[in-house]
């Protein structure tokens, strides 16, 4: 008998790789049990080498002291040593990778390194890899615009990297290749003391060394990296380093090792069609004799083979093409993807195999139309994405990549651009499996690279990232970033032929022009005749653009039949980690603070507006109240697929004051085939708790369980519903007392105590119980320029007062009333204007805010809105506490919902003070409130410095809109433009109908 030590806690991971190995080299399949792993205590470098893709040999080494020992009976040993031997001579025939940097950010491995300028100059330490030094605090913090900025560092240090690792005997006789998935920017590579190829100049690109020759096999190498963050290339610096984004430095995406036989495939491309067609393109390392090129297709985790096809090998470059039948197309929707296993044989013999992800989809742009993809016109419902985490720079993890698909999934996105670079290998990864269409971008924000880096990075670009199903657009460059006679090297590479555009230009069949207003264009954008998508609208500084706007953009585009949706910038912003300011968070003024979400993915008020306007489900308006039948008007507005298996599940709600909301009913009810660009009726089957219940609630669900959007519909009517939450009773109450002295009312009316100035009408004091309670000055018309004209006052027979104001404008006419209760009451005109334009109108209030709490309301929430963005925001009861954030601005307190600015649709509010609660019921339909007003960034533009009313509480008819970073509100459609107010004699308009109690805590 022999013993071997064996570690069950690598023995899940290692059994499957054995069995991958007996598969390839079709020697037997062996089932392995869960008796772990023989290891072997050995300085053989083939067997440590087997390792090196899950831990090293000293860790599983170590892991074998945590073991025990078992038995091993001749069978398995005998299993074992075949594996080894055949092992030796079919070590590559399956494409693998060592990585000598963790797989992503966050698995990153330490590396020693050291920067010659900025920080940390001259200090040997440890750096992971793959990072940005500024990160870990070395080098000097740049942004792009630096460069023209005389009062900035211009940092252009360089980095030195070193790196000792094996190369075991096992890989003599394979071709070894060192690749870079990313480093910016100049990288020289040494191994062994010797360079290993030429400098590569281009940050964000993918290359590689073939180091065999420089390798010491049997023995540890050495490796140095030098990494210039600024480049000798004057292009490549105009083109990367003198953008608006952040300046890096460092390997900021992976380093590994590619072990290949000595005949290898160089490049695999491929152009899987929608109708099952299939073409590749394989060049091969050298020439073959004898060789045949096999392409097997499986479902992505079944071994089932779906067919193959194969050719006979002519040279180093190889066509293949043939059918696959019974293939699913793939689209945003529905991302079906396939492993095709390519297979190099020679002489019958299998020398070389490696799978590639794929999914079978046609790309198309037709002139004067639009982009087709599987022949369906394409609306593109996209963001630009920077790859950027604040506290890891351009260095993102897996999770980095995945939550930003997530959240533009929630958004109901459908596509992304990368803006202003390829992204990382995993990030398309996921979009292919998780569908979203994606224009890649090489780099060039708004100048390019020259003729002779342009074809290089363009090359690295298309050799990388063609594969890939979800990649369906080239971008050449952004805003100027290019020159033409580089764009023949995209057609010269891409088997597919891919559409190639220019961000900002009408050329190559497509409109992009950016940040264009609304309803702008002559033969070009919404009068035009060539199709367009704006690669960037919507400017997002901080709580402008994005969805401030959007609904009146994407009201215009969908009536042009040409119009192929657009591209909101940004997706997040990004501030990054300042390591030399104790970690305070830094978006360059008003340079990167353009997101839908804040640096770390917090969720501004656009994320819901976008969400609701770009839902692929969508609900007809209807009017909601009593006499709701449960009938609702569905549209779909998906690209490729039916409602079939969507379900909306809806809700009855009841609420008791501000404390409580009772479900009432639920259901599902799953929706009928409605066919593209279909709408039909569904009925809810609304139960006899409809009656009761307050408001309705539906949330729409696609066919994987996805939430699409949620609405909610107040069922009461607002007078119903005030007279429910505040019903008054006199008879505990004794007389009103009243007194006029100095010019002020007097009143005292239960607990309370009032003073009311009778020269404008305003309340000027507030007591309970002798503590006075600082709600005052008002009603003061906002919006208007508007005198009062006389104050009266008068007792009613049930012991009210009442103090009527009259005015030069609006309101003509206000009163307030003191109820015997202490009850408060405030009922002024409705807007009778007779065409004066506003921005905002109503009344104000003041309160100070140093003394509030917090929110309670019932009415439209959570977040605020503004005049062009009020989608977003639904019907319920709503909390907030105080909070000032300044949105995108305030990061270390940014706090969402912002607790400041408009709400709309009130129907009862509690503030939260120091001194009590104040209450506030609305009696009047369709009102905003305004909880003081917002302040803005010291970099706001005037786009995003929106017209506020005067006062800290304001009830209004009508509020004011935003801007983005480039233009004010007008320019952004009509939701964006000042109201005419029109009247006419006799109208009966709706006034403000407020009452008012002061509660203790």
């Amino acid at each position: 008998m022999l013993k071997f030590f064996i570690s069950p806690k690598i023995s899940n991971y290692y059994s499957q790789y054995l069995r991958n190995r007996f598969r390839v080299l079709g020697i037997f399949k062996f089932k392995f049990f869960k008796l772990g792993i023989i290891l072997i205590k050995t300085n053989n470098p083939l067997i440590r080498s087997q390792f090196a893709n899950k831990m090293t040999y000293k860790k599983c080494l170590k892991q074998t002291n945590e073991s025990f020992h078992y038995t091993v009976w001749l069978p398995i040993l005998m299993s074992s040593i075949a594996f080894f031997l055949f092992e030796t001579n079919a070590y590559s025939q399956v494409y693998e990778r060592h990585y000598l940097s963790g797989k992503d950010a966050a698995t990153a491995v330490a590396w020693d390194f050291m920067v010659d300028g900025g920080r940390r100059a001259g200090e040997w330490a440890k750096i992971p890899v793959p990072s940005n030094w500024e990160l870990h605090g070395f080098g000097t913090y740049n942004y792009g615009h630096d460069h023209r900025n005389s009062d900035r560092v211009l940092g252009k240090e360089k980095g030195f990297y070193k790196l000792e690792f094996d190369a075991p005997d096992a890989w003599k006789g394979q071709v070894v290749q060192l690749v870079f998935e990313g480093a910016m920017t100049d990288t020289e590579v040494k191994v062994n003391g010797k360079v290993a190829g030429d400098v590569f100049q281009g940050g964000f690109y993918r290359f590689s060394h073939d180091i065999t020759p420089l390798l010491n096999f049997g023995q540890e190498n050495f490796l140095e990296v030098e990494v210039a963050k600024h480049s000798a290339n004057a292009s490549v610096n105009r083109a990367e380093r003198e953008a608006d984004y952040w300046i890096f430095g460092g390997i900021y995406r992976p380093v590994y090792l590619e072990i290949l036989p000595e005949l290898h495939f160089q490049r695999v491309a491929v152009n899987p069609q929608a109708n099952g067609e299939f073409e590749a393109l394989v060049v091969l390392n050298k020439s073959v004799e004898d060789g045949l090129l096999e392409v097997e297709l499986f479902e992505l985790g079944d071994e089932k083979s779906l067919g193959k096809i194969n050719t006979p090998i002519t040279g180093e470059e190889i066509q293949i093409d043939g059918v696959f039948e019974g293939i699913q197309s793939w689209n945003p929707e529905s991302p079906k993807m396939y492993k095709a296993v390519l297979s190099l044989k020679e002489k019958g013999k299998t020398v070389f195999e490696k799978s590639e992800k794929i999914g079978f989809r046609t790309v198309e742009l037709r002139e004067q139309d639009g982009i087709y993809v599987n022949g369906k016109r394409v609306i593109f419902k996209g963001v630009n994405r920077h790859s950027f985490y604040p506290s890891s720079g351009r260095a993102l993890s897996d999770a980095n990549h995945l939550e930003d698909i997530q959240l533009m999934k929630e958004m109901n996105m459908n596509a992304v651009r990368m803006s202003h670079y390829p992204p990382d290998e995993r990030f398309l990864d996921l979009c292919d499996s998780l569908g979203l269409f994606v224009l890649n971008e090489v780099a060039g924000w708004q100048q390019g690279y020259d003729t002779e880096i342009g074809p290089k990075v363009i090359k690295a670009t298309v050799w990388k990232d063609a594969n890939h199903p979800s990649v369906i657009i080239w971008d050449h460059g952004n805003e100027g970033g290019w020159d033409f006679e580089n764009e023949k090297w995209f057609h010269q590479y891409d088997i597919q032929k891919r559409p190639v555009i220019y961000p900002w230009l009408i050329r190559n069949g497509v409109d992009t022009h950016h940040y264009f207003q609304y309803n702008a264009g002559v033969q070009r954008l919404t009068h035009g005749i060539t199709p367009f998508f704006p690669t960037e609208f919507m400017h997002g500084l901080y709580d402008g653009g994005h969805g401030a706007g959007l609904e009146d953009y994407w009201r215009d585009f969908m009536r042009n039949p040409v119009a192929a949706g657009g591209f909101l910038w940004v997706f997040a912003d990004e501030a990054v980690v300042r390591t030399d300011r104790d970690g305070a968070l830094d978006a360059d003024g008003n340079h990167a603070p353009d997101g839908i979400l804040g640096p770390y993915k917090e969720k501004e008020g656009s994320f819901y507006t976008i969400k609701n306007i770009w839902s692929p489900i969508q609900i007809a308006p209807f009017v909601m109240n009593r006499h709701f039948d449960g009938n609702l008007w569905i549209e779909n507005h998906y690209l490729y697929s039916s409602l079939t298996g969507c379900r909306l599940e809806w809700s009855l709600h009841k609420l008791e004051g501000f404390d409580k909301e009772i479900n009432l009913d639920e259901g599902k009810l799953y929706l009928p085939d409605i066919g593209l660009g279909e709408r039909k009726r569904v009925k809810i089957p609304l139960s006899a708790e409809f009656e009761e219940a307050d408001f309705l609630r539906v949330a729409a669900y696609d066919w994987n369980g996805m939430e699409l959007y949620t609405w909610s519909w107040a069922i009461s009517g607002i007078s119903e519903f005030a007279d429910r939450l505040s019903a008054s009773s006199f008879d505990m109450y004794g007389l009103t007392e009243v007194d006029e002295e100095d010019g002020l009312l007097k009143v005292k009316a239960g607990e309370m105590y009032f003073e009311f100035s009778l020269n404008d009408g305003q309340l000027k004091l507030v007591q309970k119980n002798d503590k006075d309670i600082a709600f005052k000055d008002g009603p003061i018309a906002v919006g208007v320029n508007s005198e009062v004209e006389g104050v009266n006052w008068e007792t009613d027979p049930d012991g009210s007062i009442n103090i009527q104001s009259s005015y030069t404008s609006y309101p003509k006419r206000s009163t307030w009333r003191v109820l015997p209760d202490g009850t408060l009451e405030l009922e002024a005109d409705g807007p009778l204007l007779n065409g004066q334009m506003v921005s905002y109108l109503g009344l104000s209030f003041t309160y100070p805010e140093n003394k509030v709490k917090g929110v309670k309301w019932i009415g439209n929430g959570p977040y605020r809105v503004w005049k062009n963005r009020e989608k977003g925001v639904e019907f319920g009861l709503w909390e907030k506490a105080y909070n000032n954030t300044i949105t995108g601005y305030s990061y270390d307190n940014l706090v969402y919902p912002e607790f400041k600015g408009y709400h709309a649709n009130l129907y009862a509010l509690q503030l939260l003070t120091e001194e009590g609660i104040i209450q506030i019921v609305s009696k009047s339909p369709g009102m905003y409130f305004k909880l003081y007003n917002p302040e803005n960034s010291p970099h706001a533009t005037p786009g995003v410095t929106p017209e506020m009313p005067e006062g800290d509480l304001n009830f209004l008819h009508q509020i004011s809109p935003i801007g983005n970073k480039f233009a004010g509100p007008e320019t952004m459609g009509p939701s964006g433009n000042k109201i005419r107010a029109v009247s006419h004699g006799g109208d009966q308009a709706f006034g403000i109908k407020l009452r008012i109690t002061f509660e203790d805590l």
